[in-house]
């Protein structure tokens, strides 16, 4: 259910080349404007996390999260990685105008 790229794990590689490998949870992130997102972050797996060996490298993400998302591809943008699920999750503004009349939220 979860899917890393060759980039993903390229930029993984790199990271990790002189330490050792740690876990990486899949986590739901609060998005501003655009609503929440998919984010990652080093953490262990707990009672609650289903766990995943892409590309060598070991992710957890919560059950409950996992179910709502659906399938999971990790990959890396021009910002860093990219985590999208096959499910929108979240509300979601459509940009600025999802803020209300709030001009400061977007910067």
């Amino acid at each position: 259910m979860i899917t890393l790229t060759d980039r993903a794990r390229t930029e993984l590689d790199a990271y990790f080349s002189d330490k050792e490998r740690s876990p990486i949870r899949i986590y739901l992130a609060p998005g501003g404007c655009s609503g929440p997102r998919l984010a990652l972050a080093l953490d262990e797996p707990g009672e609650e996390d289903k766990v995943f060996e892409p590309g060598g490298y070991t992710f957890c993400v919560n059950g409950a999260l996992l179910e709502q998302s659906g399938a999971i591809n990790i990959d890396l943008g021009s910002m860093g990685f990219a985590v999208t699920s096959e499910v929108q999750l979240g509300g979601g503004g459509g940009g600025c105008s999802g803020c209300g009349s709030s001009s400061s939220c977007c910067g």
